[in-house]
């Protein structure tokens, strides 16, 4: 295991095996974000992104949360940059945060996996839905919780939950505040996994453990094709799969799988 250095201990990073594993690490304040985790898990994200080693990214939770979202005790101080409330440089400072953290998570050029040991608020819900995967534990649950301090939502959860579930399900979670727990969030398509709460992070060391063998490229051009199709018409989605899968076509682990797979035998992926 290599441990980083994240400057905090409210944010944990290590990664074995090709996989990273991003703990938020304050489990007194179920895992808010505050002014320690913010910056961190922004350095974190910009450096295990292009690290050469990480094939798979895990976020998760110490202790029973997942994220209970934005630290309410320093949030607005936060995005006044310690000031008089300027709006338009507020709205600037959330906006660079969300495009850091919550963009740069689904953008993310390697497969990530939220694993979930409780609650996922707020913004802890959005950084959960921009993940690829989800596995939650039984105990876990997908918490709005922006109405009910007369906020109306951030770091692209709306958008997440509405591709996700379809937007007249996303709004009435927004409009309500209710929770999706488990089951219902399996059921919906927003879990992909749910497991007892003692098996969650092996359940998801399972998982990260089978991308991390598989082809970095590869993977990497089908996040691409999936994120691409999500926003663009099936034209311009086929010219963009025309063009990864030529890409990836002409690998080095292309071909060696190819000649493991005519020998039945198991392919080992370099990422060249």
């Amino acid at each position: 295991m290599r441990t980083l250095d994240t400057g905090t201990d409210e944010l944990l990073c290590s990664v074995t095996d090709h996989v990273a594993t991003i703990t938020l690490n304050n489990p007194a304040r179920r895992n808010a974000m505050s002014n320690q985790i913010g910056p961190a898990l922004r350095r974190m994200l910009a450096e295990t992104e292009t690290d050469p080693d990480v094939r798979v990214l895990v976020l998760t939770g110490a202790g029973t949360a997942f994220c209970a979202g934005g630290d309410i005790s320093s949030m607005g101080d936060r995005l006044a940059g310690g000031g008089e409330p300027d709006r338009e440089a507020m709205i600037e400072r959330l906006s660079e945060a969300q495009n850091a953290i919550s963009l740069k998570l689904y953008e993310f050029p390697k497969p990530t996996i939220a694993a979930l040991p409780g609650a996922a608020a707020g913004a802890g819900m959005s950084l959960a839905l921009a993940c690829d995967l989800r596995i939650a534990a039984t105990s876990a649950a997908l918490v709005p919780a922006f109405g009910m301090i007369g906020l109306s939502g951030d770091f692209g959860g709306s958008w997440y939950l509405s591709n996700l579930i379809g937007p007249g399900r996303a709004k009435e979670v927004y409009f309500t505040g209710r929770r999706i727990l488990a089951d219902e969030g399996l059921a919906l398509g927003v879990f992909n996994h749910v497991v007892a709460d003692e098996d969650l992070m092996q359940t998801t060391a399972v998982m990260a453990a089978k991308l991390a063998a598989g082809p970095p490229i590869a993977l990497s051009y089908m996040k691409a094709n999936h994120n691409h199709a999500m926003v663009s018409d099936l034209r311009s989605t086929l010219q963009v799969e025309a063009d990864h899968m030529i890409r990836s076509m002409l690998t080095e682990d292309h071909k060696q799988a190819a000649i493991a797979f005519m020998n039945k035998q198991k392919p080992e992926f370099t990422g060249q």
